[in-house]
């Protein structure tokens, strides 16, 4: 007899037996929380106590290098979405959005004010949306939702450390 069966052919449910929920798909909410709280300022701080480092752009440079933030945080979006369909061709097309040619967009004026702290970050966080971006095609879902993370990461430690005024 089965073991999760009884004499009468009732099933019994084992702890064993829960239905296993794929690891993409349990990474998905806290991937969503972490992108809820990317652009929050530390709570109780104003702009003369916000312990984070300015970069000092001006108002027409803050109005878009906060598009490109928005941007990244559209593809984080679009992939996580696309991870929980399994939709690999969206994964790539919003990865893509966030990759290096977005970092090669960045007026070089607006780069020049950028502190090579802020650049160690940020260059490597282009890089992560261009490897999710290659590795769509082949990796497993898991994985990617693992990549994503790691990247969302990247995207938390930025944000921690810099404001855009």
């Amino acid at each position: 007899m089965h073991p999760g069966l009884s004499a009468g052919s009732v099933k019994i449910r084992i702890m064993s037996e829960q239905p296993e929920i794929p690891m993409h798909r349990s990474l998905i909410p806290s991937l969503l929380m972490s992108i809820a709280l990317l652009g929050t300022a530390p709570s109780g701080f104003s702009d003369d106590t916000d312990p984070r480092v300015s970069l000092g752009l001006t108002d027409a440079e803050r109005i878009e290098f906060l598009a490109e933030m928005r941007q990244m945080l559209a593809s984080i979006q679009g992939i996580v979405a696309a991870i929980g369909i399994e939709d690999r061709d969206a994964i790539a097309a919003a990865a893509r959005l966030s990759g290096n040619r977005m970092a090669r967009a960045t007026p070089a004026e607006v780069r020049a004010k950028l502190p090579q702290s802020f650049k160690a970050l940020g260059g490597p966080t282009h890089l992560l949306f261009e490897e999710i971006a290659l590795r769509a095609d082949t990796d497993d879902m898991a994985d990617l939702a693992v990549l994503t993370g790691n990247t969302l990461e990247q995207c938390l430690a930025c944000h921690a450390q810099f404001r855009a005024n």
